[in-house]
């Protein structure tokens, strides 16, 4: 018997094959208890509300795979290894070399070599680590609001919210500064992470609503509001910041650096050694609470019993919010202790500095939208129909998200670099959704939903993930490329029969995507290897690391090419809205309708 083990990729974001699913936690534990008080009194004109809330959770953690892998990496195609060989085996007339031992054998005896010129079958063995990760936090917040019915016309809302943390940047216990990455950064006097992170106490949130009804008719309202919304959640991003200092990675010792050129070396138990192969993962200095200010303003007027209208704006801007900054040894970080006269310099540094990844809270997002909304019940039916126009961004390098954990840089040099702002994956311009019920003669009911949004924006990366591809020798921006637009129309025809007062039988029809439309969404190719380009434009320059594309293939064997004139040229679905996993996972595709029956009694 033969095991396999295939490493996957989430699905979720616009760029849902950028995460490898390993930096996803297999194991999540959480124990919470809650205490809340509130307090309420009527005076006059003026309803206050005082309140405290505490929340324990004395459990919250888990753990990342951490088994003992073997993983063994095959260049070519299965038909390259059995007689006959297939046609896309680099020119190989007879079964390559095939490698297999079993993973107990830790890649000994190691893989075979190729004939000349091939490229070789890998083996890589990684020993069992810890991947648990664990912390132990409270949540404290306190609020005061009043809702003050100035005249019979206007009414105001206001109020403040104060919230903290304790033990939110520990994990098992510890701080940062037993993480082996800290202590040798500080052994370096790299200055990047100075010092280990503490509770942010100046979570102070004002909140002010208004509601005005001009005349007498009361059909029309203005509302408008302002708030801040703190939000202090572990988040998935950091939680490899806690695995460093669980119980069998914490570290309490001392680190420091010996020897001259061609000899430096990090002596110390305390030490991350092993230089720019060896990575560690720490909290930022000055990491602070992400929070959001939110601002709204709108209408509403009902023109008669039957018909009503509104127009809401709305402002969201995120602050603070995650970002992970990956710092290469000897490529982006450097010890001062080494002079920059050493005549093995690049060497000696790369031996002892490592590389780091420092999660950070200094993102910046911002969401705007005017949303129509327009309502009707009349007898015979009843509809709603909502119309968005929005506009959503951030900072990002692969991804972009609003306030959530997935944002990253592609320099940590330049962090807000060119083409490191542009559309998050929630930037939808435009989205319309009908809705509505006909009653037909002869008691059937006719209801349906149709949903329009304009395409979603996705991202194409380099080979391994680590940057944007550049097109024509120009660099693309961050969510540049779109995907298609979403159009989903489904219906229900229902007949309801009623048997005496406590039974009613609804058979019903149900069609979904009426119209078969293939909806791709965002689901599309977002990695250089997966477009049908040369493979040489696949590869990065061995100068100057880029990703440059400036042919797509029109022949399968890629014998013939056409430079490269649109971007959508690169747009290549790779399967439905929802169809993360291959064929048969469609979500609505192709058409389908289901019959059933529903008693209620």
């Amino acid at each position: 018997m033969t095991a396999l083990t295939v490493s996957g990729f989430e699905t979720f974001g616009d760029n849902q094959f950028a995460t490898p699913i390993t930096l996803f936690p297999d194991l999540r534990n959480q124990d919470k208890y809650q205490v809340r008080y509130d307090l309420s009194h009527v005076a006059g004109s003026h309803a206050l509300k005082f309140g405290v809330d505490f929340i324990h959770e004395p459990v919250l953690g888990g753990a990342f795979a951490a088994t003992a892998e073997q993983f063994t990496t095959f260049p070519f195609n299965p038909d390259c290894y059995v007689n006959p060989v297939g046609s896309d085996c680099g020119g190989a007339t007879s079964a390559l070399p095939f490698y297999y031992t079993p993973p107990t054998s830790q890649c000994n005896p190691p893989p075979p070599m190729p004939p000349p010129g091939m490229s070789p079958i890998t083996c890589t063995f990684t020993p069992a680590g810890d991947g648990s990760f664990s912390q132990n936090v409270q949540r404290l917040g306190l609020y005061a609001q009043d809702s003050w019915r100035v005249s019979h016309h206007l009414t105001v809302n206001y109020g403040l919210r104060y919230q903290t943390t304790f033990g939110l940047f520990e994990g098992s216990g510890r701080t940062q500064a037993e993480n082996n990455a800290y202590i040798t950064l500080q052994a370096l006097q790299i200055p990047i992470v100075p010092s280990v992170p503490s509770d942010y106490r100046k979570q102070i949130a004002p909140r002010l609503g208004i509601a005005y009804s001009p005349g007498g008719s009361e059909k029309t309202v203005f509302r408008a509001g302002f708030g801040m919304f703190y939000n202090d959640l572990a988040q998935n991003g950091w939680a490899t910041a806690f695995q460093g200092v669980n119980n069998t990675n914490a570290t309490t010792g001392p680190c420091s650096l010996t020897g001259g050129s061609g000899t430096y070396a990090l002596t110390g138990t305390g030490c991350l050694t092993g230089g720019a192969a060896s990575t560690g993962n720490l909290l930022g200095s000055n990491y602070k609470t992400p929070y959001a200010i939110h601002i709204t303003g709108g209408v509403q007027h009902a023109f008669n019993e039957h018909w009503l209208m509104s127009a809401d704006y709305t402002h969201e801007q995120g602050n603070h919010g995650y970002r992970a900054y990956s710092y290469g040894g000897a490529a982006d970080i450097f010890t001062p202790l080494i002079p920059a006269s050493d005549p093995d310099y690049a060497t000696d540094q790369a031996n002892v500095v490592p590389s780091v990844n420092v999660f950070k809270s200094d993102n910046r997002s911002s969401y705007n939208s005017l949303m129509l909304h327009f309502q009707g019940n009349m007898r015979r039916f009843n509809l709603v129909a909502n119309y968005t126009l929005s506009k959503a961004q951030t900072w990002g390098c692969l991804l972009g998200e609003l306030f959530d954990y997935v944002n990253g840089v592609c320099n940590p040099l330049n962090a807000f670099g060119p083409g490191d702002y542009g559309p998050s994956g929630e930037d939808v311009r435009h989205r319309f959704v009908l809705a509505g019920t006909v009653h037909l003669p002869g008691g059937f009911e006719l209801s349906s939903i149709s949903q329009f949004e304009s395409a979603r924006p996705i991202t194409i990366t380099n080979l391994n993930n680590t940057g944007r591809i550049y097109v024509n020798g120009q660099p693309t921006s961050l969510d540049e490329f779109r995907g298609t637009p979403y159009i989903q129309v489904d219906m229900r025809v229902t007949r309801p029969f009623k048997l005496g007062e406590r039974w009613e039988i609804n058979p019903f029809a149900e069609f979904f995507n009426i119209f078969n439309r293939n909806n791709p969404g965002a689901n599309f190719a977002v990695n250089v290897a997966q477009l049908p380009v040369p493979s040489a434009q696949m590869q990065p320059d061995p100068v100057t690391g880029i990703t440059n594309v400036t042919s797509v293939c029109t022949v399968a064997d890629c014998s013939q090419t056409v430079p490269i004139t649109s971007l959508k040229q690169l747009e290549i679905p790779e399967g439905a809205l929802g169809d993360f996993f291959g064929p048969g996972t469609t979500v609505g595709i192709p058409f389908a309708a289901q019959l059933g029956v529903r008693v209620t009694f």
